[in-house]
């Protein structure tokens, strides 16, 4: 297949575009970065600058492409939300979705699919319950931004498009994202739950991550997609189970407000959650390789083989 990834340099996108790759596929990544002259000519795989915003040499990559996979979209952790952080936060996501779709939606013979990445934010907090992809949006900055983000990705079904939402729950790895935050303090004697602990944390380890945007991208389902475990945990649930597989001690709690006073409104992220389940890979035959959290820590913490 000839792939187009937009937001391709995170964490997520540069493990994708190694799996597509391996894979035997043709890989086009659009980035906002210089992009080097002798990085762009191997095969199979080619970047091209964008910003996101105009056309340019990459909409005829993206017209020629059989899929499209959208990442884009700037860190949600790399700095408080301030009214202009949210500013950016809304545009780096919404203004390439948007020019993604019209270019697909313009084209003589559009992609087969489209895969959109949003988060399990949509749904905001959800104290009780499980949460379905038939659940309903939430209310705060987080679960607004989740559903302009998705309606910019819409209009590429109504083109006919299979387009998939991939709401994505907190990604466990080791060199980046969450996980690598929380473990410091455990390895420091000092690590324990955050907030009030009762708060649900819907993860996936990165190897499910990947495997389950592949096997949307290969098989025929559409709409939103949950990309978390089928094990759902709590905060408190999740910091016994690291400390566990740590050998570490997990009892120093960070209070709320403190969190608050450290993070702002960007606390709510680690604050607030949701039983968030993969209703729709589950029903579609999908299946875990890491589906219970504490096997999921020891494999992402298990020392380097020598």
């Amino acid at each position: 297949m000839k792939i187009v990834i937009a937001g391709a340099s995170g964490l997520i996108g540069r493990s994708l575009t190694a799996s597509l790759l391996q894979s035997g596929h043709e890989i086009t990544t659009l980035t906002t970065r210089t992009v080097k002259s002798d990085s762009t000519h191997n095969t199979g795989f080619r970047q091209i600058h964008w910003d996101g915003v105009t056309a340019g040499e990459w909409t005829l990559r993206v017209q020629q492409a059989d899929a499209v996979i959208n990442l884009s979209g700037q860190s949600l952790a790399s700095g408080r939300w301030t009214r202009e952080r949210k500013k950016l936060l809304i545009q780096s996501r919404v203004q390439p979705t948007r020019i993604l779709v019209a270019t697909m939606s313009a084209a003589i013979r559009k992609p087969s699919v489209f895969l959109n990445a949003s988060a399990v934010g949509y749904y905001g907090s959800v104290h009780d319950g499980i949460v379905g992809e038939d659940h309903r949006p939430g209310s705060d900055f987080l679960a607004t931004l989740c559903v302009n983000w998705e309606e910019e990705a819409r209009p590429a079904s109504r083109a006919g498009i299979r387009t998939v939402l991939l709401r994505t729950g907190v990604v466990l790895e080791t060199d980046g994202g969450a996980l690598q935050r929380l473990v410091l303090p455990f390895k420091l004697f000092v690590g324990g739950p955050l907030g009030p602990g009762t708060q649900w944390m819907p993860w996936i380890h990165r190897e499910d991550m990947i495997r389950a945007i592949l096997f949307a991208l290969e098989n025929n389902i559409s709409g939103p997609v949950n990309l978390s475990s089928p094990e759902s945990v709590t905060m408190d649930e999740f910091s016994r189970t690291l400390a566990r597989v740590l050998k570490r001690p997990g009892i120093l709690r960070v209070p709320a407000f403190v969190l608050r006073l450290m993070l702002g409104e960007m606390a709510m992220v680690v604050l607030t959650g949701q039983r968030a389940v993969p209703q729709v890979l589950t029903a579609s035959g999908f299946q875990f390789k890491h589906p219970v959290l504490e096997e999921a820590l020891a494999d992402l913490l298990k020392p380097p083989a020598r």
